[in-house]
């Protein structure tokens, strides 16, 4: 939304509101070029780089002296043409036809030699701005490629894109026109000059003693023009965010039926842009009329001078005519001088923006990392990581041995981080939101460099490596599918760019991308839209599995890879996932738990660290951060075994078994007030009261516990049972197996027999 203003705003100075703008990096409006922090530099460093073409420039400033050389010796000839007329006339001879022929001829052929040698400055000068334009921008791609990721999370997007687009279009618009005028003024400026004080220096006097008023002109209107046309560019760059922000936002604006808000912002946004824009224009307009006004008044002084030195034999009628004639002259360069400095001005403030995100700190370079190490005394010391190479096939063993990070050094967020992976394992990571997890893989990839501590793959420092190689051994599947323009056979090729078609169908029917493929008309030569708005997000999702599962990797890494398929369509991916992560270690993010229920190592992080790992069984048993993150899942309605299993088909036979179970528990029914807790347990296994007649702490009947908090003596409902709720295994009902102590019901407790849901279902 609509921007508030309040009344201090109008007191703070341009200096202040740039030192805002410069803090205030969420503000789309700073997309959009304004006044230069440093202009002279700025503007000496963007005509350094004609540096690379010293040639080409030579010969447009060579055509663009011989073409203003003709233009400003032609009204010297244009002179003596009217002397020729005038001194007939007077003498009473008549006019000599043939020496004025002669002037005009070499007039025109003078005024066509100008435009020619003009047309090839123009053209050449053209080139060279384009292929200075063609550098810059790849030298933006290329900087763009070597900064860390770092500088992207802390710069927004349409700032980012703008710097690439907008401003070296702006930059290339005054490299071409602003200084094409500005060659072309300040040589006419210096050739008329030269002429006029050659004709008369009384005159020339008088054509210059307008230059200080021009100068206060300009100087006062081109001052105020320029701000408004920075805050032209300022509003059209919020107009613009707001219209992205439309765009890729609409239909969450639908659902929240917001369109009546954001048009209201818009309509708001475009008034501020269309009265900035208006008063620029009008107050940029008013520059030439001005300046005419005051070439006018030359004119009036040079033609009473003149005249009167004519009539004084000091000057020919000639001579001043030409002089009229470069006064006229004189003024336009002056005056196109003024209508380029806006433009000159925004190109350079377009340039300094451009320069700001070249000159941006790069990451460390290959082979030129310096490491961090704290000894025992807790000194740190640096030394610099010699390059290294892998040799034979990756086998895949990441070790992390005293990890430190943190993305700002006042806020620590992995302080000591040490943990094995063994090549082949599958090591699951969860824990809350901002437990560092997705950091921990940005470390292994180096999208991010550690403070001090080793990160080793195969026993070698991966800050020795090339990323490049490093990477290549890495296969990542994120949360936000991510696919490009081009077809779905293209998008899964991106995981290996010389896969055959046959190779890269293989990958998408074994992560099942294959299925739905065959329902599109044109298959695999679908075309993804724009943000794959032609495919769901599991589809596309399924996608970006196949295109890891195309490249092959040593390493696998799964960032919430299926948080956006459904539970059914998860089964089928986690059968794939587990043919692909075979024979390569696996790093698997998640927060559905039954995602990495078979995980080797499960790795429970906390504000950075590890608070907790081993398999399932174990950190359930163990009664921690794990065995409350998974029961918050539980109690909040949704089993991760039972989502699976309701996928697979195991629950409607477990359903289906509970049912007959249901009518002879309800003969039970006398001895459920010996149950004095709470059953932890919901959806449709709530119908099965009478289990609490069974003595049990949980959904399922217990004897007695063992010391993992797991019932022993559980009823399987698939044993049958007497009237009684007697069963065949050792846990009888009645006062032997009812609630106490030892089976209190608290759902939370590590001794509670509920502790495991995986005890109550019969096929376990």
């Amino acid at each position: 939304m609509s921007e508030q203003r309040t009344p201090a705003t109008a007191e703070l100075t341009e200096d202040e509101i740039l030192e805002m703008q410069d803090s205030m990096s969420g503000e789309w409006g700073e997309s959009a070029p304004r006044k230069a922090k440093a202009f002279w530099p700025s503007l000496g460093r963007l005509f350094g780089t004609f540096g690379d073409h010293k040639a080409g420039l030579a010969i447009v400033l060579a055509f663009g002296i011989i073409s203003t050389g003709l233009a400003v010796w032609a009204p010297m000839i244009l002179g003596d043409a009217v002397d020729v007329i005038f001194d007939g006339v007077m003498a009473g001879t008549g006019i000599d036809f043939i020496d004025l022929g002669r002037l005009l001829a070499i007039v025109m052929g003078m005024y066509v030699v100008a435009a020619l040698f003009d047309w090839l400055q123009g053209r050449l000068l053209n080139d060279v701005v384009m292929r200075i334009v063609y550098r810059l921008r790849q030298k933006i791609e290329a900087k763009v490629n070597r900064l860390p990721l770092s500088y992207f999370d802390t710069r927004q997007r349409g700032d980012l894109l703008s710097r690439t687009t907008n401003d070296v279009d702006n930059v290339q618009t005054a490299m071409q026109q602003a200084f094409a005028s500005l060659v072309y003024a300040v040589l006419t400026i210096i050739g008329i000059t030269v002429m006029m004080f050659y004709l008369s220096w009384q005159l020339a006097l008088i054509a210059l003693a307008a230059l200080p008023l021009t100068a206060v002109v300009v100087g006062i209107i081109g001052s105020r023009s320029q701000k408004l046309f920075t805050a032209q560019w300022r509003h059209t760059g919020r107009l613009n965010g707001h219209i992205e922000e439309s765009f890729t936002g609409h239909d969450l604006i639908t659902v929240f039926n917001r369109q009546d808000a954001m048009r209201e912002t818009f309509d708001t946004r475009n008034e501020e842009l269309f009265e900035a824009s208006f008063k620029a224009q009008f107050y940029s307009g008013m520059i030439m009329p001005i300046m005419q006004w005051v070439t006018y008044l030359g004119y009036v002084g040079i033609a009473v001078v003149g005249g009167l030195r004519v009539a004084s034999g000091n000057i020919s009628l000639g001579q001043v005519v030409a002089f009229i004639q470069y006064s006229r002259e004189f003024n336009a360069p002056l005056g196109e001088v003024a209508g380029m400095a806006n433009m000159l001005i925004s190109g350079v403030a377009s340039a300094e923006r451009i320069f700001e995100l070249l000159d941006a700190e790069e990451q460390e370079a290959d082979g030129e990392i310096t490491a961090r190490d704290t000894d025992e005394r807790g000194e740190v010391t640096s030394r610099r990581v010699r390059r290294a190479e892998l040799t034979g096939p990756t086998q895949g063993r990441i070790e992390f041995d005293h990890v430190a990070f943190s993305y700002s050094p006042d806020k620590p967020l992995i302080t000591d981080l040490s943990l094995a992976a063994r090549p082949g394992q599958t090591v699951a990571i969860v824990g809350p939101t901002g437990a560092g997890k997705t950091t921990l893989v940005n470390l292994i990839m180096r999208f991010y460099e550690i403070d001090s501590g080793q990160i080793r793959l195969d026993g070698l420092d991966i800050r020795s490596l090339d990323r490049g190689t490093l990477r290549s051994q890495v296969g990542m599947v994120l949360q936000d599918a991510v696919l490009f323009g081009g077809t779905i056979m293209d998008n899964i090729r991106y995981g290996r760019l010389d896969a055959t078609d046959a190779e890269v169908i293989a990958a998408a029917e074994a992560t099942f991308v294959d299925r739905f493929v065959r329902t599109l008309p044109e298959g695999y030569d679908t075309a993804i839209e724009e943000e794959g708005a032609n495919i769901s997000a599991g589809e596309r999702q399924l996608i970006t599995i196949a295109r890891a599962f195309l490249a092959d990797p040593a390493l696998l890494i799964l960032d919430e890879a299926t948080s956006s398929v459904d539970t059914r369509t998860e089964v089928l991916v986690q059968e794939a996932m587990a043919a692909l992560r075979t024979d390569r270690t696996s790093f698997v993010i998640a927060h559905r738990l039954s995602t990495i229920r078979d995980a080797d190592v499960i790795l429970v992080m906390e504000h950075g660290d590890i608070v907790e790992q081993g398999d399932h069984d174990q950190l359930l048993a163990a009664g921690g951060a794990y065995h409350r993150l998974y029961w918050s899942q539980f109690m909040q309605g949704v089993d991760p075994d039972e989502e699976l299993a309701a996928a697979t088909g195991e629950m409607a036979a477990i359903t289906g078994e509970m049912a007959t179970v249901t009518g002879e528990l309800a003969a039970v029914t006398g001895q459920v007030p010996v149950v004095t807790g709470a059953l932890p347990v919901t959806g449709e296994l709530s119908t099965v009261a009478g289990e609490g007649a069974a003595g049990t702490g949980g959904p399922s009947a217990a004897g007695e516990q063992s010391p993992d908090g797991t019932a022993e003596g559980a009823a399987d409902p698939t044993e049958p049972t007497d009237a009684a709720g007697s069963t065949d295994s050792t846990g009888s009902t009645g006062p032997t197996g009812s609630t106490g102590p030892t089976g209190s019901t608290e759902p939370h407790g590590p001794g509670s027999a509920a502790a495991d849901p995986h005890t109550r279902r019969g096929h376990q």
